[in-house]
């Protein structure tokens, strides 16, 4: 079996890190299965690359909001943005999530089944007043249409289809997803002076060690990180 791993990682189709790692992650469950004790097969410990988020800048998130058309497609990128949600979170809402009287947003049954509450910004509340007022959704606070037309869930691919529209009208070359919305929330929040542990409840985190993460991003009140050409020529950042 080691033999055949090693194929995978040195054929000349070479698969790519998740289908390896499912496929270790498969035999495990098999060996288990199968009741072959673990000292007699030896899988290869999994290490996975530390990348970094990709984070918008304050200018870009506001290039992306006055790009999108349509009421419901910004309020789609400010909640994401403004309240730190995962796409699935978003989807779920309900119109009585939303309380916008207390200006806080119930997220129920986010990633491990929590809840959450997290504090909905005044441009937010108003946007969401007017855009119910106007557009009158039903059950979810957004709305999609069936093949029948009938009023259902919004759909995840309508969130990126919003989002990728209105990045198009954008001069911005990174790629956006919801998650880099979220990325991006996490780390303007810790930039403008969040404490790390208030972060990790609104991000309905379960260790801190994860929040931490944005640690490495955030361009904290610190010593800003130089160039040594530029202290070489004098060149001041621009």
């Amino acid at each position: 079996m080691l033999d055949y791993l090693y194929h995978l990682k040195t054929g000349s189709r070479t698969p790519s890190s998740s289908y390896f790692k499912h496929t270790v992650y498969g035999l495990r469950l098999a060996y288990r299965v199968l009741n072959v004790p673990s000292k007699q097969v030896f899988l290869p410990k999994l290490k996975f690359p530390k990348k970094l988020p990709v984070v918008l800048s304050q200018q870009e998130v506001k290039q992306l909001l006055k790009a999108a058309h349509l009421l419901k497609h910004k309020l789609i990128i400010g909640l994401i943005y403004g309240c730190g949600l995962r796409r699935f979170e978003l989807l779920n809402l309900q119109i009585k999530d939303a309380d916008l009287d207390r200006h806080l947003l119930h997220i129920r049954e986010g990633k491990g089944r929590k809840d959450r509450y997290v504090p909905l910004g005044d441009l937010l509340v108003k946007g969401l007043y007017k855009y119910i007022d106007n557009e009158r959704p039903y059950h979810w606070l957004f709305n999609g249409r069936g093949d029948d037309g009938s009023l259902q869930q919004f759909s995840a691919t309508g969130v990126q289809w919003a989002i990728r529209e209105a990045c198009k009208r954008t001069n911005i070359i990174k790629r956006v997803t919801s998650h880099v919305l979220r990325h991006t929330y996490a780390t303007h929040l810790l930039e403008m002076g969040m404490d790390i542990m208030t972060l990790k409840d609104l991000l309905g985190h379960v260790d801190v060690h994860t929040t931490m993460l944005y640690l490495h991003v955030a361009q904290l009140d610190k010593p800003a990180a130089f160039s040594p050409l530029d202290k070489l020529y004098h060149c001041p950042r621009s």
